[in-house]
């Protein structure tokens, strides 16, 4: 049995990278639950927001979703005006998951605005 050399393995490595050229790729349609509302959202901290004119608590657990679905964090997001669905922790009221929406979701009819 051969073995390779860990510059055959760099090689091989290199062109496997360079053989299928990356591609932007479109988002692909989110489906959002039932649950989920639409809203304007606001990070006032790390622990409370503004929704639709409210003030709200952040769930322990929140998660938020970027436009390209993926996990920031609220920190990071603080004073910005937001368009998103989201859902409320029912057992406690607190703001559960958030999906930021993209200029075309955003635009789409709403199933159902609600306050919390």
């Amino acid at each position: 049995m051969k073995r390779c050399t860990p510059l055959a393995l760099a090689l091989c490595a290199a062109l496997l990278a360079t053989a299928a050229p990356a591609q932007a790729q479109e988002p692909a349609q989110r489906t959002f639950p039932a649950a989920a509302q639409r809203g304007n959202l606001k990070i006032a901290s790390p622990v409370e927001a503004v929704l639709n004119g409210k003030p709200i608590r952040l769930a322990p657990g929140l998660r938020i979703f970027s436009p390209q679905n993926a996990l920031v964090f609220a920190h990071t997001l603080i004073g910005q005006p937001l368009k998103v669905n989201y859902v409320i922790e029912t057992s406690t009221g607190m703001l559960h998951t958030v999906w930021m929406l993209t200029e075309a979701e955003a635009a789409q009819k709403p199933r159902k605005e609600a306050t919390p």
